[in-house]
């Protein structure tokens, strides 16, 4: 862990391979979707007509949680933590969580074997058009407005392009305002082409404001901000079942008992495993 970390502060690795590197020590595996990989938006502007990596509006804050990111939501979500009253379920700011196997199937929806799974999913059937994702820039308002939705992304936004278009001709329905859902609407500045989406969105993950920020965004996740006082004054605590040990499966004799607990542990999301105690450098 230590290596690699050392190897990621020199640049000698990417900011995409450090951050697959703690995804797969923190038990992340693209084979298992309810414990997908996990990585961060970085930007924030997908309105203009070109991307400036120079100016640092154009990028998120990766020192706060994505359903904080602004002041007025972050004193909403405190407010609920500090008037919790339940003896049974601890105080949390979020009741979903940025990673489950459904938000893995929401991005991945266009591409199989993803396509059949989000079928199987929804008993047979896509979802209601007007539910799927169609909007990077849609998407990323969303996360960072509403209080039940704090997705952060998956590897694909920043490697692979074929995610976005529709290429095997699913016929997902006709939305109320946007008519046919087909192919993923990209910000202005990717001039309709998911290559150069890819590209510049990769851009941002490797830019010196990134680079420079992104351990902040390493201690949410997987660090020293995930758990305890830290994550309640980073407005970071999630639902207590995301967490790793929160239950002793193995001592839930009833088996319906068991498999109801493991239904909602898979639902809720999990955090990954806690990489680091202390502050990353």
């Amino acid at each position: 862990r230590r290596r690699v970390a050392e190897a990621w502060a020199a640049r000698r690795i990417s900011n995409l391979e450090y951050l697959m590197e703690l995804n797969a020590m923190a038990g992340r595996s693209f084979n298992d979707l309810t414990q997908y990989p996990v990585v961060p938006w970085v930007l924030s502007d997908y309105s203009s007509p070109a991307l400036n990596l120079d100016d640092p509006a154009s990028f998120r804050d990766l020192a706060r949680p994505m359903g904080a990111q602004s002041p007025a939501q972050e004193d909403r979500l405190k407010a609920r933590f500090q008037a919790w009253c339940d003896e049974e379920v601890p105080a949390f700011h979020y009741g979903t969580h940025y990673s489950t196997a459904g938000y893995v199937l929401w991005y991945l929806l266009r591409l199989e074997p993803f396509t059949t799974l989000a079928v199987h999913l929804q008993d047979g059937h896509f979802d209601c058009p007007d539910r799927l994702f169609l909007s990077i820039a849609d998407t990323y308002r969303n996360c960072t407005t509403a209080m039940n939705d704090v997705k952060e992304l998956i590897p694909e936004f920043y490697c692979l392009p074929d995610f976005l278009v529709n290429a095997n001709g699913c016929d997902l329905g006709v939305t109320q305002s946007r008519g046919p859902a087909g192919d993923v609407q990209l910000p202005p500045w990717a001039k309709g082409s998911v290559q150069e989406f890819i590209r510049l969105h990769r851009l941002a993950l490797e830019s010196e404001h990134v680079s420079s920020r992104l351990h902040l965004w390493i201690d949410l996740v997987f660090g020293y901000r995930q758990r305890g006082p830290a994550a309640e004054e980073a407005t970071n605590v999630f639902y207590f079942l995301t967490y790793e040990d929160a239950v002793d499966i193995d001592a839930i004799q009833d088996p319906v008992a068991r498999r109801s607990m493991e239904a909602q542990i898979a639902d809720y999301g999990q955090t990954p495993r806690q990489l680091f105690r202390a502050p990353h450098p």
